[in-house]
């Protein structure tokens, strides 16, 4: 390899990864749009979830053929770019399988590789067809149109084609080896590549070696075009089901959280000697709104789990709510709060870091009041969730925001807390005539 190769090997090097920094800064940011939340307590139990969950795919394999063929294409599609090491010192140095000094180690791991590249073929071949051929519904729905379909099948196509260069460029390279062209020492094994190797007898081994460089290229700028497009994909959730796992809510299911403004409301009136009509101190917060209505309102735990869905529609084909026809989708939820929260983010980028008010929010822009009021809150969605995220809590403080700042809860729900605050008792009897059914007993 020229030196104008290694530096252009440099340029391309220094432009995908700047992108991609460029884009995890802006990633970063819209995530701290979101309400503070503290998520550092219990950490053995985080760093658990996080090796069982993100780095062990305990979820996934709750339904075991995509399970499985998610932890051929997840963990192959990692553990071959750890060849990307050798890629890169090859690259900028004009070496040739620079890290062949580890011997049998090295057969090992290329051997690893090549299996592995052969199962991630063969997982997204089997995706490719449960979304196209087979049409499962939950990755067919109505919530899942456009560029999100797109998006899945690119993403298929992508991982294919890079597979595809990774074991020509190995095949290629062995041929060479076989036959003594110029640098290409006898080094590394190939249990995959060497069966396609066969299709280069007869060429011209300088033909070959082209062949052999095109893949190589082809693969390494595959890689960081993938790596740049994944935040603008689904697959965001490869970087970000470890933190998302790691800050995940610990609490039993069944357990909300209580809103602070409500809560200093309340130890205000059991203080005796506190003054309900006093001024706030000087330099005090201003009260917060009561639930959400748009992304800046939800908590960035909430904000990272939109961005971490992977739009597999588990939570969607177990919602009670869904399945009985209602409109509500738990995915449609995580997905229009990330298409906000993008949205959000473009007015910064058009503002010089500041967002200009647009007239529009989450709620009724995005998500409606029926689908919200739709939700059972029976948690289906969260048990199913892989990654550990929860469209509940967004349901649910954009339900409080309803009912809280709007009054805009359904009639029945309006009469039942009306009657809480009148009769003490959901129901419209007087207080007085709460323990009349005794004596009808008798």
């Amino acid at each position: 390899m020229s030196y104008l190769d290694n530096i252009l090997f440099a340029i391309i090097l220094i432009l995908g990864f700047g992108f991609f920094a460029k884009n995890v800064k802006k990633l970063i940011r819209n995530i701290k749009l979101g309400q503070d939340i503290d998520r550092t307590d219990r950490p053995n139990e985080r760093w658990k979830n996080m090796a069982m969950i993100a780095l062990g795919q305990s979820k996934m394999v709750k339904r075991p053929v995509a399970g499985i063929m998610h932890i051929f294409v997840y963990v192959g599609f990692i553990i071959i770019n750890i060849e990307m090491i050798e890629i890169m010192i090859d690259g900028l140095f004009g070496t040739h399988r620079v890290l062949s000094f580890l011997g049998g180690g090295y057969d090992f791991l290329i051997g690893t590789f090549e299996i592995l590249a052969f199962l991630v073929i063969f997982g997204v071949a089997v995706f490719f067809c449960r979304r196209n051929i087979v049409k499962l519904k939950r990755l067919n729905s109505i919530d899942l149109k456009g560029w999100a379909k797109n998006d899945a099948n690119i993403i298929i196509l992508f991982e294919t084609i890079l597979m595809v260069f990774f074991l020509v460029m190995n095949a290629a390279d062995f041929h060479l080896q076989q036959v003594g062209y110029t640098h290409f020492t006898q080094v590394g094994s190939f249990p995959i590549s060497q069966y396609i190797a066969p299709m280069f007898n007869g060429m011209n081994a300088g033909a070959v070696y082209m062949i052999e460089r095109s893949a190589w290229w082809l693969h390494i700028i595959g890689v960081l075009a993938f790596m740049n497009y994944l935040y603008y994909s689904k697959h965001l959730h490869i970087i970000l089901a470890f933190p998302n796992t790691f800050f995940a809510n610990l609490n039993p299911y069944g357990k909300f959280d209580n809103l602070a403004s409500v809560t200093n409301e309340v130890k205000l009136m059991m203080d005796p000697n506190a003054d309900p009509f006093a001024a706030p101190a000087e330099g005090a917060e201003a009260p917060s709104k009561f639930g959400a209505s748009d992304v800046q309102d939800l908590n960035w735990v909430q904000l990272m789990n939109a961005y971490t869905c992977t739009e597999c529609g588990r939570c969607t084909s177990s919602c009670p709510a869904n399945i009985t026809g209602k409109k509500l989708s738990p995915r449609k939820i995580m997905m229009d709060t990330r298409d906000r929260l993008e949205e959000v983010g473009r007015n910064m980028d058009a503002n010089n870091g500041i967002f200009v008010p647009d007239n529009k929010s989450l709620l009724n822009d995005y998500i409606t009041p029926e689908e919200l009021w739709a939700c059972t809150s029976c948690n289906a969605c969260v048990e199913e969730c892989p990654v550990n995220i929860s469209p509940l809590s967004i349901i649910m403080d954009m339900r409080r925001y309803l009912v809280m700042e709007q009054s805009a809860a359904p009639m029945e729900l309006n009469n039942m807390m009306t009657n809480v605050e009148n009769n003490g008792a959901p129901w419209q009897y007087n207080q007085m005539d709460r323990l009349n059914w005794k004596d009808e007993a008798n």
